[in-house]
């Protein structure tokens, strides 16, 4: 049993010097977010406009674009695997460290992948190599995500929770809007033909960034005191021990949460499905969809554009309420987004439909709206459903299995079921997923007023 150590009082959570350092921690921690979600992003957006003609020639349209989302998909495949690997890490040698490895990592595939020769230049090993370097992107964000959201919401005073994890949420949306945008300038500056040749390696070779945040965040960021509190816990248990060789952690704390915590994984899982089903059809699917020289055909530009209002949008969205959910819980205001994101995905693509900019924007930005207000509160919903000691670990693999069931197919089973059958169809789907996340949230507690130094088993 992990003992009590005293924390600090009211007066100190007001104080100048902590609301100083917090927001040092949120904007960091934004920071190396938005970059990694950035690099991640670049290539849903790559995947729609560029891979199935550079890394699939010869391939109909439409297969290439399967086969250039199926390769988007190892990504998430990698995603439960980095959650496993960094989430071990994470519990044991702290958030911090952790955080700075998934980040290299990332900045470091990324660049790769703009370095990388096409089909037409090294055959079958360029799709091949393609797969390899998202694998190593899955499991870059498949890290990046713990460290960074518990860094802040572990740091966070404990009525300020669910607003500073915005923070760490807000890096997807920013990151996509830092994707749109790169590949905006880039059409704008080049002709096509040098886009599709050179021009969309750009962005990719601009991840070198998150190195130098890395190291910023290795040399100035402070480890969580939670973690700290857990550090000295362990140590006195060693010492208290008979046996010094007799470890106080007997199994890892990937083991330790599954054991621990089954249900409150498996449904942290079923609550993040519509997020990523949801999301990743706007970001990825819409450009696809919307292009299509025989349906509403927009040009990419517009395409980016409305996708980067939307998520200038879902911004303040996510904000408001994790802000609410620090007053009055978690949970109503996560199952309201649900049910919100079902009702719209009926009204998506009518909208896209009209051919109208105006109403893709609309369309765009209802769905990504309702979507913030799971994805704001979720960080500090996370944190609060496991204990200190396997937190990393259990929310991790949470969120990153609910990554991979919603997210990695999600472009590639709304392509084909928009090709084999109709688009209706992909609204049943968005609709599906919203209702098990619902019925997720639903089975999980209330959690808002939880202390993070609980030690609770599962329900």
């Amino acid at each position: 049993m992990i003992e009590s150590v005293n924390l600090p009082g009211p007066e100190a959570l007001d104080s100048p010097n902590l609301k100083a350092s917090m927001r040092k921690v949120a904007l960091t921690a934004l920071a190396g977010t938005s970059i990694e979600w950035y690099d991640f992003f670049l290539y849903a957006t790559a995947a729609a406009l560029v891979f199935p003609a550079a890394f699939f020639p010869g391939s109909e349209p439409t297969i290439g674009l399967i086969l250039s989302f199926s390769t988007f998909a190892f990504g998430f495949i990698a995603r439960p695997l980095g959650g496993i690997l960094f989430g071990h890490f994470g519990d044991r040698i702290g958030r911090k460290r952790t955080l700075v490895v998934a980040l290299v990592l990332m900045g470091i595939a990324s660049t790769l992948i703009g370095l990388l020769p096409t089909y037409a230049t090294i055959g079958i090993a360029a799709p091949i190599l393609l797969t390899v370097l998202r694998f190593a992107q899955g499991l870059a964000i498949g890290g990046q995500w713990g460290g960074a959201m518990l860094l802040v919401t572990e740091s966070a005073p404990p009525d300020k929770r669910g607003y500073y994890g915005a923070f760490a949420q807000a890096g997807a949306p920013v990151g996509v809007i830092l994707a749109n945008l790169a590949f905006i300038a880039i059409s704008a500056a080049v002709s096509d033909e040098f886009f599709f040749t050179w021009g969309w390696r750009i962005p990719f070779l601009a991840s070198v960034i998150l190195i130098a945040i890395s190291l910023y965040i290795q040399l100035h960021m402070e480890e969580t005191d939670a973690f700290k509190e857990l550090k000295m816990a362990r140590a006195r248990l060693v010492l208290e021990q008979s046996n010094p060789t007799t470890t106080s952690i007997p199994r890892s704390p990937v083991l330790e949460a599954l054991i621990k915590y089954p249900k409150r994984i498996a449904l942290a899982a079923g609550a993040f499905l519509s997020i990523q089903v949801t999301f990743y059809i706007l970001i990825g699917f819409v450009l696809a969809y919307g292009g299509d020289p025989d349906g509403a055909a927009f040009p990419r530009t517009s395409l980016l554009a409305a996708v980067l209002i939307a998520s200038a949008l879902q911004i303040p969205s996510q904000f408001l309420a994790a802000a609410y959910s620090d007053r009055r819980g978690r949970r109503g205001v996560f199952m309201l987004g649900a049910v919100l994101t079902a009702f719209w995905a009926f009204f998506l693509f009518p909208l896209i439909d009209t051919g109208d900019f105006f109403w893709l924007v609309v369309g765009c930005s209802g769905g990504l709206v309702f979507l913030g207000m799971m994805y704001g509160p979720q960080a500090a919903f996370f944190t609060e459903l496991f204990s200190t000691e396997v937190r990393y670990s259990g929310a991790s693999m949470g969120y990153q299995i609910g990554a991979i069931v919603g997210g990695a197919f999600a472009p590639t089973i709304a392509t084909i079921l928009w090709t084999e059958y109709a688009i209706f169809w992909v609204s049943i789907y968005i609709a599906v997923a919203s209702l098990l996340s619902l019925l997720s949230v639903v089975r999980l507690t209330e959690t808002f007023q939880t202390s993070l130094h609980d030690d609770g088993s599962d329900d």
